[in-house]
């Protein structure tokens, strides 16, 4: 099995990434591949046509996959442009049925909805198979720059939760096509 985590910010790693990294290692404890798209690292184009072979890479680590995490900040109260974007040039196929675990890192607790509402509307756009529950971070989380006790336990939670999704589901349909998928 394999899994891709996708850091989906445009600034260099910091607690986000720290976040991201403990549930990797996690999900890498039980045996799985992990591929790592890092969007601060891609300069990807807005047209799917113009994609250099580093953004071609992404596409298709996350295309091979059996289940995906994404690391996102809360930026102006949704995701930023950077990953809205490497979602625009995924093929719908490329999450269709596919479970989708995230983490967020926000200043606050007031926004913790945002990016978690609209993550599930454009996964649902894909068919993706979200978690029911994500995992969602402030400063007041981290020690040091890593995730305290109780954050690192909601980690594990989620990459546990993730990797027995993708184990459940493997060969299966979750449902019909989602609209996108249908010609």
């Amino acid at each position: 099995m394999e899994v891709s985590l996708v850091y989906g910010a445009a600034t260099p790693p910091g607690r986000l990434s720290a976040a991201l990294d403990h549930a990797a290692e996690r999900i890498a404890a039980g045996g799985v591949v992990i591929s790592r798209v890092d969007l601060s690292e891609l300069a990807l184009p807005f047209a799917p046509a113009e994609l250099d072979e580093a953004g071609s890479d992404a596409v298709q680590a996350v295309s091979r996959a059996s289940a995906i995490l994404l690391a996102s900040p809360v930026y102006r109260a949704s995701f930023p442009g950077v990953l809205k974007n490497f979602f625009d040039h995924l093929p719908v196929e490329t999450l269709t049925a596919k479970p989708v675990g995230w983490v967020v890192v926000g200043a606050s607790a007031h926004h913790y909805l945002g990016v978690d509402r609209h993550l599930r509307d454009v996964l649902a756009w894909f068919g993706a198979v979200a978690l029911p529950t994500s995992v969602y971070l402030t400063n007041a989380d981290f020690v040091s720059g890593k995730p305290g006790t109780a954050a690192a336990a909601e980690l594990d939670a989620l990459a546990a939760a993730l990797l027995d999704t993708a184990k459940r589901s493997a060969g299966s349909t979750p449902g019909p096509l989602p609209l996108a998928a249908r010609r």
